[in-house]
């Protein structure tokens, strides 16, 4: 039995992402999740996409960026248009790809000058970018202005959504465990320090701000052809807030946390819908309870192992006899 633990322990994440995707795809078949949840969770699939992306560039490589909200923009927006004129799969999986390259080009433009800078000044300078491309969208007339777009045809569903969350969780935590992650995470503790050992800190700022953007154009990708509606004001500044809010709960320098949180508050938010004159309320409450007892957030810096589980059979002593 021990044998077989070990030789299926490398098998364990991906054993646990097929069942999770077989189990839901199940209960959809079968009418058990309804399209109100489906819409549930194609929201909880994109905020985790986002927070997941914005978590590397200010959890782990410690430049705190409020303009992700502008690169999601970016990519529904290129998503929208392009399926309007192009409504196929063919469109769909373009516009993906475009979405995703032109924001982490984008990106990477705003980044060189930007990521010079530290702390409040870099989150203004990301706030004025987001800010900026949200009135580019408004005045271009392409954009169909202040309006927006509607009748985007849907191409998003349950497999793409599970598909790409799935996808930015593993690239991020791939790119976190290479040199070039180390690196990221080494200038969050000591600019200085990292710098003086030969680390070339603006370089991998800027490598890690291009993938935060590339991930967060995917999911504006995800949500303008499952939402069918894109208006510029859904991008603004509180959805830039909402995104940090989900890394904040969950964790600066947690991908489970982010993950975990993006989950939690969606479940929040659905159990308040019925008390929409309190809800905000509420909501915020919540939000400052939690971050009172638990400041550093639900999993702090640590992630989600099966050694987490194992542990947790040292909270119940063992009954006289046993060992």
């Amino acid at each position: 039995m021990k044998n077989l633990t070990q030789k299926l322990a490398p098998w364990r994440k991906w054993l646990f992402i097929i069942i999770t995707f077989v189990l839901v795809q199940l209960l959809v078949q079968v009418g058990i999740i309804n399209d109100y949840l489906q819409a549930t969770i194609a929201t909880i699939c994109i905020n985790i996409i986002l927070a997941v992306s914005l978590n590397l560039i200010t959890g782990f490589t410690g430049q705190f960026s409020l303009g992700h909200a502008g690169f999601m923009s970016i990519g529904a927006y290129v998503c929208g248009l392009t399926l309007l004129r192009m409504p196929t799969i063919w469109g769909y999986l373009a516009s993906i790809v475009m979405g995703a390259l032109l924001a982490a080009v984008v990106g990477f433009v705003v980044g060189l000058p930007t990521l010079r800078l530290r702390g409040d000044y870099l989150a203004i300078a990301t706030l004025g970018m987001s800010e900026i491309i949200r009135i580019i969208f408004i005045n271009l007339e392409i954009t169909n202005g202040a309006a927006g777009l509607s009748g985007i045809p849907r191409f998003t569903n349950w497999v793409f959504l599970y598909i790409f969350t799935v996808g930015t969780v593993l690239l991020i935590s791939n790119f976190l465990k290479s040199t070039h992650g180390r690196a990221c995470i080494s200038i969050r503790e000591d600019e200085i320090a990292a710098e003086a050992m030969g680390i070339n800190s603006t370089r991998y700022k800027v490598t890690a701000f291009t993938i935060g953007s590339l991930c967060a154009g995917i999911a504006g990708v995800l949500y303008a052809a499952y939402f069918y509606y894109l208006n510029p004001n859904t991008f603004g500044f509180l959805k830039s807030i909402d995104v940090l809010v989900i890394v904040v709960l969950g964790g600066m320098g947690s991908l489970s946390g982010s993950v975990l949180a993006a989950i939690l508050l969606a479940i929040i938010s659905t159990i308040l819908q019925d008390f929409s004159d309190l809800r905000m309320i509420i909501y915020a409450l919540l939000l400052v309870i939690i971050m009172i007892f638990r400041p550093q957030g639900l999993m702090g810096s640590k992630e989600i192992s099966m050694k987490v589980f194992r542990n947790l059979g040292g909270l119940w002593p063992a009954r006289k006899g046993e060992k």
